[in-house]
């Protein structure tokens, strides 16, 4: 028996899928992030500190999950892809990782001496478990846009030709900061959610009115940024959409202005960055106007707009090269075999709704406001 979809749609098929995964990790893992990212600030003493950490420590493992499936889905289904970037951002990962594993140290350990130079300093490096990690994260989508600096030889073997401070140029430094800003907004949402009432619920309604600013102005800022300097890549000439996947077998070109052309193209891809202009908004508004679930609502629109933007804009490249764009990676010369993608999708067809269902019902069992009688009380708080 055939394989149903042809190579072409399972290529699309999976592009989409890697979006969902990220979006996921950034909808789930992304308010956990900007929690801790914020927690020296939003709350003063041990026992708000505390009913901080608890309204995250329920779902916080199983959030990183996402992040798990995400690069899992890079190196199953894009192996030229996961090569190049773990291999280019080495530094930059290992940066992110050193920051990811301070939070399960620090919410395990934090509370096992009542010392409070103890506490704080676990407090402390829970915020750079959040902080950096969130930053790393932006500023290697600035550089993903503005094109790595890498090339491939006639053996596709891949040549990373960057240092770790040409990461950071005015771009990429604005995309970190909008990667800050969009998490701390969404965790900002969700402690309004589900702290009680009291000093942390209202500085963190602060610190969501002015993430919410920030992510409005970081973003049409990105944005004026990439239509000013003429950024983007396209590629040259006939395209085989259904072809052997090989870096080499079409030509790209650094094409200026080449990043909005999609929404020339397809009209209605527009929707993604009017969400990322809407949802900071309806955030703000939500916060403002005492009203946690819109403002949950429209940090989460936002954080879907934001990423969906750049994906819309990119496709189909989905590693440009900056100094060799011919060696460029795509959505058609990367993936992995049409046989590989299709057994994939089986096992994800099967799998992804039971996780889906199984966070869904986790979400429900332990949704509610967190107080400070809790903290007091609950052994198995943190």
């Amino acid at each position: 028996m055939g394989i149903p979809f042809d190579y072409e749609t399972l290529r699309i098929i999976w592009w989409l899928l890697l979006g969902v995964l990220l979006i996921g990790f950034a909808l789930t893992d992304g308010f956990d992030l900007g929690v801790a990212a914020i927690l020296p600030f939003v709350a003063k003493g041990d026992d708000e500190r505390r009913l901080a950490i608890n309204a995250i420590s329920p779902t916080w493992e199983g959030n990183q999950v996402w992040f798990i499936l995400g690069g899992g889905a890079i190196f199953a289904a894009w192996p030229f892809v996961y090569a190049v970037s773990f291999s280019g951002f080495y530094l930059a990962m290992f940066l992110v990782l050193a920051a990811l594993n301070l939070r399960p140290v620090g919410f395990k350990y934090r509370s096992k001496r009542p010392d409070p130079a103890w506490r704080a300093r676990w407090d402390w490096a829970l915020f750079v478990g959040g902080l950096v990690p969130a930053l790393v994260f932006g500023v290697a989508v600035g550089n993903v846009l503005v094109g790595i600096p890498f090339r491939l030889d006639s053996d596709l073997r891949s040549f990373y030709e960057g240092g770790l401070l040409g990461l950071f140029t005015p771009f990429t430094l604005v995309a970190g900061l909008l990667s800050v800003a969009m998490v701390v907004l969404h965790g900002a949402a969700w402690l309004t959610m589900k702290v009680e009432h009291g000093p942390v619920h209202d500085r963190a309604q602060r610190f969501g009115q002015g993430a919410a600013v920030l992510s409005l102005v970081l973003f049409a800022g990105a944005g004026v940024m990439v239509a000013t300097t003429g950024m983007g890549f396209a590629l040259d000439g006939a395209i085989d959409t259904a072809g052997p996947s090989n870096p080499h077998m079409h030509e790209a070109v650094a094409r200026q202005g080449a990043w909005l052309h999609n929404y020339t193209l397809h009209p209605w891809t527009v929707i993604a960055p009017l969400l990322g202009l809407l949802g900071p908004a309806l955030a703000f508004v939500g916060i403002r106007t005492q009203r946690q679930a819109l403002a949950f609502a429209g940090s989460s629109l936002a954080t879907i707009g934001i990423i969906s933007t750049v994906g819309l804009a990119m496709f189909p490249f989905i590693l440009p090269s900056s100094i060799d764009p011919g060696s460029s990676l795509t959505v058609w010369n990367s993936s992995s075999s049409h046989l590989t993608l299709f057994v994939m999708l089986l096992v994800t067809a099967v799998l992804l709704p039971l996780v889906l269902l199984y966070t869904a019902w986790a979400y429900r069992v332990m949704f509610g406001r967190i107080t400070l009688d809790d903290v007091a009380t609950n052994r198995d708080f943190y």
